[in-house]
Parts: structure tokens; sequence; C-alpha cells
């Protein structure tokens, strides 16, 4: 029996004891089949926001040149990981084969899944780019992955597009994270809103805070005000950057009765805004930072900087059932679900 670890660890190149997403290079050999692994044709990679902007910015936008930096990080580690923001993404793809020890699953060879762990510790290995959607972070790819035994994945819906699914899916953690944190009278400030993992925390913070919370939206554009408002997704507002902590601040405490608010969720996609984050919650209050560009030592000493005792919280992409409870918001909010489509085609 060709039994590997459960965890991956058998895929490790760096050597003994390290695991995958913490590996420098993993071994993509897509002609070995462990029998706890699956195999994925892939179709399209949701590359994580932050590592994204992150290779757009570096490539100034070329698209030929996003393609090439993509495909020398995954030449170079067997996996999609940016080297610098250390995170990854998703994928979309139909299962090609099936590892005799999993054969008990409710999967079976066809299946279209979307995998819920990260590119950052999955083997990957691209044959080629089809093309790059620069907008909506996302890569049409021809190419295989593995999933480990212990990966989650979620099979498509048929009740919605595969384009919708992936878009929520890549971000599922937040929301469901958000339903268990915001409480009724909760005031909730949500940065990066305008994204979409800033806009199901919206939702879900909206219909968690009940009738006498607040939810403040905080963007970077003024075009984003009306879109937010619009849809009814909070109660207020505000035009800031992240990176201005002093100003974020300011127009937090405008915004919410000259108070600090209860709990900060970071969507940024962009470093240097921990402090923002941090600052307008009151002390005992909770910072849950989604964002894979945020720095713990920057967050924590940060803190300690300005004496705020808060409750930090380091984004996990998993909680349990996060991707039914983000599949079903866009189920029960037509507004939100007829902008995702719009947005995610």
């Amino acid at each position: 029996m060709n039994y590997g670890n459960p965890y991956g660890t058998h895929r490790v190149l760096d050597g003994k004891g390290v695991l995958p997403q913490a590996a420098k290079c993993l071994n993509n050999d897509m002609s070995i089949l462990y029998d706890n692994e699956i195999l994925i044709d892939v179709l399209a990679l949701n590359i994580d926001s932050a590592s994204f902007t992150q290779i757009k910015q570096i490539a100034e936008g070329n698209p030929a040149e996003i393609e090439k930096r993509i495909l020398t990080i995954v030449s170079e580690r067997g996996k999609m990981q940016n080297p610098v923001t250390g995170s990854g993404g998703m994928l979309i793809g139909t299962v090609a084969a099936i590892g005799t020890a999993l054969k008990d699953r409710d999967l079976k060879v066809g299946d279209k899944i979307a995998s819920l762990v990260s590119l950052s510790l999955t083997p990957l290995k691209i044959d080629r780019i089809v093309q790059i959607h620069t907008d909506i972070d996302r890569v049409d790819v021809v190419a295989k992955a593995i999933l480990f035994e212990s990966g989650i994945y979620a099979k498509l819906p048929e009740d919605m597009s595969e384009n919708l699914a992936l878009a929520a899916l890549d971000v599922a953690g937040a929301p469901a994270q958000t339903a268990k944190l915001v409480k009724p009278g909760d005031s909730v400030l949500v940065l990066g809103a305008a994204g979409k993992s800033g806009l199901l925390c919206l939702y879900e913070a909206m219909k968690r805070v009940g009738p006498t919370g607040n939810v403040i939206a905080l963007v970077r554009k003024e075009s984003d005000v009306e879109k937010i408002l619009s849809m009814k997704l909070a109660h207020k507002v505000i035009v800031a950057s992240a990176t201005e902590p002093l100003e974020v601040l300011e127009r937090t405490l405008a915004a919410n009765h000259g108070r600090e608010v209860d709990l900060s969720i970071s969507c940024v996609n962009i470093p240097n805004t921990e402090m923002s984050c941090i600052l307008p919650v009151r002390n005992q209050g909770i910072v849950y930072f989604f964002s894979m560009a945020t720095s713990f030592t920057k967050a924590a000493l940060g803190a300690e900087g300005v004496g705020k005792d808060v409750t930090m919280i380091i984004g996990n992409g998993y909680t349990k059932d996060h991707a039914e409870i983000t599949l079903w918001e866009l189920r029960e909010n037509p507004v939100l679900r007829h902008y995702f489509n719009q947005r995610y085609l």
C-alpha cells in the first residue's frame, strides 16, 4: 500500500517534520497518486487577494508578466504560494482520480469541486495558463493538483454558476467567522468592505447586530459608498485609507456616536493596516484579521504600544460549515447574489 501522511508531509521536499504550507517546495509529480490522495484536473485558480495584488503591482498590471510570475512560483515551489505574502488561494476543478483508501467518501470521478484548503499547501502543476482575469484575481488554467486526506473541499452547487460559487467559497471563512463573533447590539467596523469578503461580512454583521447595532463599512473610493448603502449592507459608510490609522479612528468615532466599536474585521488586501483595525476598537473588544496581508508582529506590538487590551483573532480560513453558511448568504440575499453574478462573471 502506497499510503501517504494524512497532512501531506510525504510531498514535502524540504526535509523531515515540515508541513506542506511551511515548506519551500513540494513534490508535484502528478504521475504518482498515493492511496489517500485525490487528483484534480484544475480549471481555475482564485489567487488570494493580497497575493494577487502584490503580483499585479510588481508586474505593473501587465498580464504577460503576471503569467510569468505565477508560472515561476509554481515551477520553483510545486505549489502556488506567493513568497512575499506567503498566501495562496483556492481552486476549482474536476475529480480525476481517487486513492483507494478514500473510496468511501461521497465523491466520484468527474465531480466538480472547489478546494477549501489553501494553494499554499496544495501540490500543483500548471501545463498552461489559458486566461488571467486581473479584475477578479482569477486564473484559468490547464493544470493538475493533489488534495491530501486531510484536505477539505466542497462540491459545486447546482443552483448557481461556477464563477459565483468560486468567488464566494474563496472567502468562506470570513463571513462564517463573522456570524460567530457578532452579537445583537454590537457596533462593527469592516475594513476593505467593498471587496467580496467585505461585502459578505457586512451582510452577516447586519443580520446579527439587530435593530440596536451599528455596522460601519470602510472603503477607499467614494463610488463604493452608494453601492453598499443601496444594497443595505451597512448603516454607515466612511471613506478613508486603511493605512492611515488616525484618520480611520476619527471617522469611525464620528460614525459611532463618539464611541469606539466593539469589533473590527479586516478584509483589506494591502499591508500596514493593522493599527487602523486596532485603534477604533474599545478595550476588551475584538479585532478579527481575515486579511492575509496582516503582520502578527505589527499587530501585537502595535496594540501594546497604544495600550489596547483587545482580543486579536487571526483569520482561520476554515470554520465549521463555512462553505454552507457562505453559499446560503447568496441564496437568501438576491441583491447581493445579483451583484456577485455581475461582478464575477
